[in-house]
C-alpha cells in the first residue's frame, strides 16, 4: 500500500549462512539452514527500519537431490513467515564439477522499503543515548570456521556428541536457528515517537564492536558492559574448549546479543516494555558518551 509512503526508498541485502553449512551437512540436518538464510539478509535489512517485502534464494549443489531442496526450501518458507516477506522464487544449480556431491551452498536476497522520514541511519547517535541488546540464540551464522576447528578438529567431538552443561548434542548446539528480529523490531519502531530509535544493529561477524561502530557518527563511543546480560552457556564452554582469548570471543561472536537498538533516554521504558511481550530476553548493556568515534567493552 504505496499510500503508507510519502517518500519511500528500498532497502536489500544479500548474504548466506557460511560454514555453518557444513555442520549442517555432517548432522545431515537441513531443517534450519534456510531459516538462518532469510534471518541473516532480513536483519540486516531491518538495520535502516525497513520492512522486508519480499525474498530470493539461490541454491547451488553438486547434484540434484529433491529431497534436499525440498527441506531446504521448506526453512527459507518457514524464515519468510517469520521475516514477514514473501519468497518470490529463486533459482537451484546443479554444478557437479563445482561442488563435490553432498556438498551445497546457499544465498538469500532481501528487499524491503523504507519511508524516508524514518530512515534510520545511525546520524541522530548522541551522548546520553542507551544500547539495549536483544537475546540472540547462540552464534546465529557467524563465527563457524573457528567453531569447528575448535570442536570436531581440536576437541575430536561429533556432532552426535552430548554435552552435559548445554544439555543437547554437538549439532543441535550449533545448528539452532538464527533469530529473526523483524516483528519485534518493527513493534518497536511502531511503539515511540519517529526519531526515537537512532540506530539499529544486527551483531554478526566482527561483534558488538565492529557492527556497532560502522553505524555511528563522529565524536560518539558507545560503551558496552559486558556483565550487563546473561551470556548463553555455548560461549564460554567454546571459550573453554578451544582456549580461545576473551578479546577473540568478543570479535567473533555475538556474545549472546543478537541484534541492538540505540535509543533516546525517554524513549527506553517504551521499548523495554514492548520487547517485554517476546519470548527472548533484553538488557540495558550500554551508552553513549561523547569521546572518539568507537565501542569500547567494559565489564563492570
Amino acid at each position: 500500500d504505496s499510500s503508507r509512503y510519502t517518500d519511500p526508498i528500498l532497502a536489500s541485502g544479500t548474504d548466506g549462512v557460511g560454514t555453518k553449512l557444513k555442520v549442517a551437512i555432517h548432522a545431515k540436518k537441513f531443517d534450519t539452514v534456510g531459516i538462518d538464510l532469510v534471518a541473516m539478509c532480513v536483519n540486516d535489512v531491518l538495520c535502516v527500519g525497513a520492512e522486508p517485502l519480499f525474498f530470493l534464494d539461490y541454491l547451488a549443489l553438486g547434484k540434484d537431490d529433491p529431497d534436499l531442496i525440498a527441506t531446504l526450501v521448506a526453512g527459507v518458507s518457514a524464515g519468510c513467515v517469520e521475516g514477514q516477506s514473501a519468497l518470490l522464487g529463486g533459482e537451484t544449480a546443479i554444478m557437479p564439477d563445482m561442488y563435490a556431491a553432498g556438498d551445497f551452498d546457499m544465498a538469500g536476497f532481501s528487499v524491503g522499503v523504507v519511508d524516508r522520514p524514518k530512515l534510520i541511519d545511525g546520524k541522530a547517535v548522541r551522548p546520553g543515548d542507551i544500547v539495549i541488546g536483544l537475546e540472540s540464540t547462540g552464534f546465529h551464522s557467524n563465527g563457524y570456521s573457528l567453531v569447528r576447528k575448535v570442536v570436531f578438529d581440536h576437541a575430536k567431538l561429533t556432532v552426535d556428541s552430548h554435552v552435559a552443561e548445554l544439555g543437547q548434542t554437538v549439532g543441535d548446539a550449533l545448528l539452532a536457528p538464527t533469530r529473526i528480529y523483524v516483528k519485534p523490531i518493527h513493534d518497536v519502531l511502531k511503539s515511540v515517537p519517529v526519531g526515537s530509535i537512532h540506530g539499529l544493529c544486527h551483531i554478526t561477524g566482527g561483534g558488538l564492536e565492529e557492527n556497532i561502530e560502522r553505524i555511528l557518527p563522529e565524536n560518539v563511543r558507545v560503551r558496552i558492559n559486558t556483565s550487563s546480560w546473561q551470556r548463553p552457556p555455548l560461549f564460554d564452554w567454546l571459550q573453554r574448549l578451544g582456549n580461545i582469548d576473551r578479546g577473540e570471543m568478543f570479535h567473533v561472536f555475538n556474545m549472546g546479543i543478537g541484534f541492538t537498538i540505540i535509543v533516546a533516554p525517554d524513549a527506553v521504558a517504551a521499548v523495554r516494555e514492548r520487547l517485554a511481550s517476546y519470548p527472548f530476553a533484553s538488557w540495558i548493556i550500554g551508552e553513549v558518551v561523547a569521546g572518539e568515534r568507537g565501542v569500547e567493552l567494559c565489564s563492570l
